[in-house]
């Protein structure tokens, strides 16, 4: 990058099959950070109060209105995965403070340790036992190393789909941290409505593109930076990539570059922007040719 943010360049291996159940785990404790998130915050577009955003240690709610049991109007409160110290903590607007050790232990007892700090706290528990319940079965495992090497690729990410958002003159979201998914990613939004839709439902009425990154899934069982549009308009997939990107159609349409392009490029900042800024283009030139979209 020429301009703008200078971040470090050092991608580490994150091949999935060396560390899923770590991710797996840290999935299932960021799920359960998720739900508090869209009990406790008015809802949003999109969904945009289910997600986490990346702070400078790891994952946070933001701050919420957390309810109290002795009938107060509400506390502040946060909740942080912090990827760097391997902790959970959670904070509120008094100055209360609570920290979760992640160590492994399994999703269901993670969520009862956050019920427990909560309910020590003089808070009003936003779910009952059977969400720790269905949290995840077995035994979590956490490598810290593995962990480590996570976040350290998801900040430098999160920087990097910060300065292709600044490019923005159309309304986007937050970059911002799905838990179901665990991915990282944010919208981009033309401007105009999608015919024989509601007007009145923004997840299916709004034109937009999709941009994120995923630590595999069972589409892809390797990590990977994703541009997806919607609704998909004729000959996106004919759009030239750039060197080792390609499409994928099976299941769904959306041009793909390999986070392992990354970790072997002598500029992996570079790379993915370019990526990012020729997919967005790509995706504006068709749309703005379509004619199933409403002005």
């Amino acid at each position: 990058m020429s301009d703008g943010v200078q971040i470090n360049s050092g991608f580490l291996s994150l091949r999935l099959d060396e560390w899923r159940e770590t991710r797996d785990a840290l999935q299932s404790y960021a799920g359960v950070v998720g739900k508090i998130r869209q009990a406790l915050t008015p809802p949003q577009k999109h969904w945009w109060h289910v997600s986490l955003r990346v702070d400078a240690v790891g994952l946070t709610t933001t701050p919420m209105l957390a309810p109290t049991t002795v009938g107060e109007n509400g506390r502040s409160l946060t909740i942080r995965l912090d990827l760097v110290n391997h902790q959970t903590h959670l904070t509120t607007g008094q100055g209360q403070t609570q920290a979760i050790p992640l160590e492994g232990q399994a999703p269901a007892e993670f969520c009862q340790q956050i019920k427990a700090a909560l309910v020590a706290f003089g808070l009003s528990v936003p779910f009952d036992d059977s969400v720790c319940r269905s949290a995840a079965a077995g035994v979590g495992v956490y490598d810290k190393t593995a962990v480590a090497s996570y976040w350290q690729a998801l900040s430098q990410i999160d920087l990097i789909f910060k300065q292709f958002r600044h490019g923005f003159r159309e309304e986007s979201s937050p970059v911002q941290f799905w838990p179901h998914h665990f991915d990282l990613a944010l919208l981009w939004f033309s401007g105009r409505l999608v015919a024989d839709q509601d007007p009145a439902d923004p997840e299916y009425a709004d034109e937009q593109m999709n941009f994120g990154f995923v630590t595999g899934d069972d589409s892809i069982a390797e990590p990977y930076f994703y541009a997806t549009t919607y609704p998909a308009p004729d000959a996106f997939t004919d759009r030239p990539l750039p060197d080792d990107a390609y499409w994928h159609t099976a299941g769904w349409i959306g041009a793909i570059l390999p986070y392992a392009m990354l970790t072997q490029a002598g500029n992996p900042n570079d790379v993915l922007l370019n990526f990012l800024q020729t997919t967005h283009q790509a995706g504006v030139s068709l749309m703005r040719g379509a004619h199933h979209i409403l002005p």
